[in-house]
């Protein structure tokens, strides 16, 4: 109710009256016709594809395995943590690629934990641990061994082979883009093939093997970038951030007691690979796969599929270990996360550790100052704000 009609309302019949008057008497302009406040249309948020209704049943030994899996872990993550304050992101990212078997490459300013992440790394799954300083004057001998000339009981000059820092089962890289390419290209095969050819011999590596790779990318005088081939052997391209004030303060506390990591073992090379085949194990959706891939190959700009962002933004798409990186490291999260199976929200957040790395922005993109995460980013949102449906039929 108004204020006007309220006050009439207590007033008594007189003043009712005498208000009357007054307002019959008095000129009143009428009132300008309100036009309908336009209001603005609300902003379309991306449409997340529908998870796929999934009759999966479950026996007792993939219960039981599912179980163990996430057992381990959680007891995993414990023990890190004892190590790495914050960067659980980072750290969550970094076990992913290692359950799945997939290199790392961890790019980050000086000081931020990735030395230390691996070092912990180490401890943690209980394996063999070596570290290689990339330098300007390293050698690929220095990584992959050499033949070198020895003498028996006889006297009798032989070759033998001497294994470089490369025979391991967790291979730190710190800082590989101050090597050569030559020394670069040392890691190639064991990185893919998991093994080292020398002199015509080839000699297969330990499993489980994993490549951690670090780079500053801070300090460009006297680095050498790595090749395409050889970033696209990487599962993971992983960005170390700063600690925000509160962990710093940890941090500080923390290594002023000691500077060694703390973490016990909490997996050795034998359930590690276990692991590896029960998250290969787990089953994915047909339409899950499928959205997949067209997130993979509609990031070529010429492709019939591709999205209105690769079309103006990207200038060399992904190859193909980027969808087999998806889809290996997608099963394996969605273990960590407790599921059976993966889903939509396991591609889309692994889609940016996988392709940031893996697309080369066009000139569009550079001189709009965007990064690859942006480019990524609006990757998705295209293909979740178009019908899932209709790009899945134009492609076929």
């Amino acid at each position: 109710m108004g204020l006007f009609n309220k006050a009439n309302k207590e007033a008594k019949p007189e003043e009712l009256k005498a208000n009357v008057a007054n307002t019959t008497e008095t000129n009143v302009e009428p009132k300008a016709e309100t036009k309908p406040e336009v209001k603005p249309e609300p902003k379309k948020e991306p449409v997340v594809p529908k998870e796929p209704v999934q009759d999966i049943k479950i026996d007792e030994k993939a219960e039981k395995e599912l179980k163990l899996f996430a057992e381990k872990c959680a007891k995993i993550f414990t023990e890190v943590k004892k190590d790495i304050i914050g960067q659980e992101e980072v750290v969550q990212s970094t076990i992913i690629a290692i359950i799945a078997g997939g290199n790392v490459l961890l790019e980050g300013a000086p000081g931020l934990g990735k030395t230390r992440l691996v070092r912990s790394l180490g401890k943690v799954f209980d394996l063999p641990f070596s570290r290689i300083q990339f330098t300007p004057d390293l050698m690929p001998a220095d990584v992959t061994g050499t033949n070198i000339i020895t003498k028996d009981e006889n006297g009798t000059s032989k070759f033998e082979f001497q294994k470089g820092p490369v025979f391991s089962n967790i291979v730190l890289a710190d800082e590989i883009n101050r090597a050569t390419p030559k020394t670069q290209a040392a890691l190639l095969e064991a990185m893919q093939e998991h093994k080292v050819t020398v002199m015509g011999v080839s000699r297969k590596l330990d499993e489980p093997f994993f490549v951690l790779a670090t780079q500053n990318p801070i300090e460009q005088d006297g680095t050498y970038p790595l090749p395409e081939a050889q970033m696209d052997r990487f599962m993971f391209k992983i960005l170390v951030p700063n600690p925000s004030a509160a962990e710093l303060g940890q941090i500080v506390t923390m290594t002023q007691k000691t500077m060694d990591e703390t973490a016990s073992a909490a997996c050795n090379g034998e359930e590690l690979l276990r692991m590896r085949e029960v998250a290969k194990s787990i089953p994915i959706a047909s339409e899950v796969l499928e959205y997949a891939m067209v997130m993979v190959a509609s990031t070529h700009y010429n492709s019939e599929i591709a999205t209105d962002t690769a079309k103006k933004y990207i200038r060399d798409g992904a190859s193909p270990r980027a969808a087999q990186a998806l889809i290996t490291a997608a099963k394996v999260r969605a273990l960590v996360k407790g599921r059976y199976n993966v889903s939509y929200d396991d591609i889309n957040t692994l889609a940016i550790p996988v392709l940031r790395h893996r697309i080369k922005l066009g000139f569009e993109a550079v001189t709009s100052k965007l990064t690859a995460d942006d480019v990524v980013k609006a990757h998705i949102a295209d293909l979740n704000n178009v019908s899932k449906s209709s790009i899945i039929n134009k492609k076929k």
